[in-house]
């Protein structure tokens, strides 16, 4: 092989490769997503505001509204602090919020890049399949979304 059609070759697979590499980065779910909200939420509590009524039609185990609970989690630098807000219809989230609690620049970075790439994931979703684990790099945040989601079943139910 000449050296000008090898560096073609080894040109394309590498272009190849990036490809895939950064649609293995792109989220899973695009779908009715809404930006953070810079509110703050009562601290460690879910409560439900908006719509309360039962789905008894509908089979949902979950009572429509709009509910909000903070969820903590370890990172190196201590306890961190994640406010979650959800609205949910028929068990389904239909949308959500984040309130940042940080304790120093990095825990801000973090929530905020948390914060960005939540609603894609989740937005559209049963609540009963929501687990997330990193989302936008960050990975510890998830933890206490997480805890704060299966406060927020709790109360909806």
């Amino acid at each position: 092989m000449r050296p000008s059609v090898r560096k073609s070759v080894f040109a394309g697979l590498a272009g190849l490769s990036l490809v895939g590499t950064v649609a293995g980065c792109a989220p899973t779910a695009t779908q009715g997503a809404t930006p953070p909200s810079a509110n703050d939420s009562s601290a460690g509590e879910s409560t439900p505001s908006g719509t309360s009524s039962s789905l008894a039609g509908s089979g949902s185990a979950y009572k429509d509204g709009t509910y909000n609970a903070d969820g903590t989690y370890v990172s190196p630098n201590g306890t961190e602090t994640v406010g979650v807000e959800l609205m949910l219809a028929a068990g389904t989230v239909k949308a959500v919020n984040i309130t940042q609690h940080p304790s120093n620049p990095n825990t801000r970075k973090f929530q905020g890049e948390f914060a960005g790439g939540i609603a894609a994931q989740v937005v559209g979703r049963n609540i009963d399949q929501l687990k997330v684990s990193k989302v936008a790099g960050s990975s510890l945040t998830s933890g206490g979304f997480n805890q704060a989601v299966e406060k927020i079943k709790a109360e909806a139910r």
